[in-house]
């Protein structure tokens, strides 16, 4: 039994509790966070999961892309169960359980757990009570200039006062730090992945703004005059703040805004329950937002190109899944504008590429068998944009079965990049395309087909994506991945992933490609290729050529010319 486990137990008796429930976003929501409690007592270092510990049984609720990981990493001590069952908790009946308001949103409790069990808000969090957390967050935030961001704080702030208007409400609490950054035009270092600021926001209706966060982070921001002195408030003293504030109406985010804050605020103002409109002016990328992005796409596709040219044709030697991975970052590094990884790399080699979000460690890594096949995804976060990009190599023949399988993907991705968004114009419909043509096998996979991706800001970001129950209309300037795949477990993982953004041509909606990278050909079977799909392939890797091939060697720029 893990120790943490039963100092957490001992607890509950204190509390009067049944059970601990532990999720894993930290007090800010966010996906890649400094501060992982759900790893530190159960293991599980995947993306999305909760845990309840109970006094007699812990239970593990994830996804599909982590059923295998999961069982590896947290199945010692705890029963695996898919996310789709915690709706309402009915398979845990009748228990108060404990819960720390500050990492969890009233619509969560609502939805999860308040029809079959009482809840009790414990404002100590009980996992930092078991470990501290050590968090170097001695960082300032810093502002990006309107020709890197396209749109300046000013011109945001005015939509959000006509909003206000417009709903009849006199304030907004911006309780996600990445839609502050969008606002302000500030990034910070409090991400070990994304350029996030911790700090939240509240705006009223005459754009006024008060900024929460610690002062030795918003430091150089008030030097600069980003924001003034008085404009800049404490998090500690934010209920203070809002006892100080006049007028009757507030808008929160059910989804970011935690039942600490919700408290607070409806202590004095009647809560207007919406989602926070930022989501939605964020996603739609400006023309120089694109032209970011499409700059730093060219650089990462000259990394990605480098690599998998060296791991397919220079390396003799014997390679662990992690020497790929530093190997991967350092052809990154070599660009000045490269920050650091947008996620931890995915490197699986055979059986560990069925592993959808599988990460490779030094102690208990792979060597890459040249045998097998190998799935890599990974990206970056470079001055001024944001990278995820997987492709799935080979180093000798492979079976009939894994090219039929691969080129029933890669008719998927093109089937997506190809869509005519006038007519497929949400995620749902799109992602019906990526899988007919492995459904028209019975084969499928248990991810979505695409998430919508950040300007220099989060790598997953929304309110759109291309998934089986996403209905946000597809809208020119969003950007999202295009990213289906196959895994048989304990055998191979196969997934081929561009970023893509939506472009208006002649008032036809489409996808134009943003990754730079050629696509595994000695892994399609080219007679399942139509006509079409042979000639898309054709004109995917002329662009890569020639947009790439002049920041090669002469060998890699051979090379590459051969995918043409």
């Amino acid at each position: 039994m893990n120790k943490k486990i039963k100092v957490l137990r001992s607890k509950f008796k204190e509390y009067n509790i049944d059970g601990y429930i532990v999720p894993k976003n930290d007090d800010y929501f966010t996906e890649y966070s400094k501060i992982n409690r759900l790893k530190i007592i159960s293991n599980f270092s995947g993306s999305a999961g909760i845990a309840i510990i109970l006094k007699n049984k812990n239970y593990l609720f994830t996804d599909g892309r982590y059923s295998i990981q999961s069982q590896i990493e947290s199945g010692d001590n705890f029963k695996i169960v898919s996310i789709e069952k915690i709706l309402n908790c009915s398979i845990i009946k009748n228990l108060t359980l404990g819960v720390d308001p500050k990492v969890f949103t009233y619509s969560q409790i609502k939805r999860y757990f308040l029809k079959n069990n009482k809840i009790k808000f414990i404002e100590k969090n009980l996992i930092d009570e078991i470990k501290k957390q050590k968090i170097n967050d001695a960082f300032s935030f810093f502002s990006l200039k309107k020709n890197i961001t396209g749109e300046s704080k000013f011109s945001k702030l005015n939509k959000i006062s006509k909003y206000l208007k417009k709903v009849k409400s006199d304030y907004i609490f911006i309780s996600a730090p990445e839609n502050v950054a969008w606002i302000l035009n500030i990034r910070g270092k409090d991400s070990p992945n994304s350029p996030i600021p911790n700090s939240r926001l509240i705006i009223s209706k005459s754009k006024n703004i008060y900024l929460f966060s610690k002062l030795k982070k918003c430091k150089e921001l008030i030097k600069k005059k980003i924001i003034q002195s008085n404009q800049f408030v404490d998090i500690n003293k934010f209920s203070e703040k809002i006892s100080n504030l006049k007028g009757k109406k507030f808008i929160i985010d059910k989804d970011t805004c935690s039942i600490f804050f919700e408290n607070i605020i409806k202590s004095k103002f009647k809560i207007v329950e919406r989602n926070d409109p930022t989501y939605h002016w964020k996603a739609i990328k400006n023309k120089v937002e694109i032209a970011n992005m499409k700059k730093v796409h060219i650089l990462d596709g000259v990394a990605i190109t480098k690599f998998i040219y060296w791991i397919k044709n220079i390396n003799k030697k014997k390679i662990s899944e992690v020497d790929a991975q530093i190997k991967l970052e350092k052809f990154r590094r070599m660009n000045k504008t490269f920050l650091y990884p947008s996620f931890d790399t995915i490197a699986g080699t055979g059986g560990n590429g069925a592993i959808v979000h599988y990460r490779a460690k030094k102690e208990n890594c792979k060597i890459i068998n040249k045998k097998d096949i190998f799935l890599c995804d990974s990206g970056g976060q470079y001055k001024y944009g944001t990278t995820d990009v997987t492709r799935t190599i080979c180093f000798s023949e492979t079976s009939k079965n894994i090219k039929d399988i691969f080129t029933k993907v890669l008719k998927g991705h093109i089937a997506v990049a190809c869509a005519n968004l006038n007519k497929y114009d949400t995620g749902k419909r799109i992602d019906k395309r990526a899988r007919k043509f492995l459904k028209d096998s019975n084969l499928d996979y248990a991810h979505g087909t695409g998430h919508g991706v950040g300007f220099f800001l989060n790598v997953h970001e929304g309110p759109q994506s291309i998934s089986k129950l996403n209905n946000i209309k597809i809208k020119e300037g969003m950007i999202l991945s295009n990213e289906p795949g196959y895994y048989k477990k304990n055998q191979f993982g196969i997934r081929i992933e561009n970023l893509v953004v939506v472009k208006k041509v002649k008032g036809k909606l489409m996808f134009e490609n943003l990754t730079l990278a050629p696509i595994e050909k000695d892994l399609i079977n080219f007679k399942l290729l139509t006509q079409q799909e042979q000639n898309y392939l054709f004109r995917y890797h002329l662009d890569v050529y020639g947009k790439i091939s002049k920041h090669l060697n002469l060998k890699e720029r051979k090379w590459l010319a051969s995918y043409i």
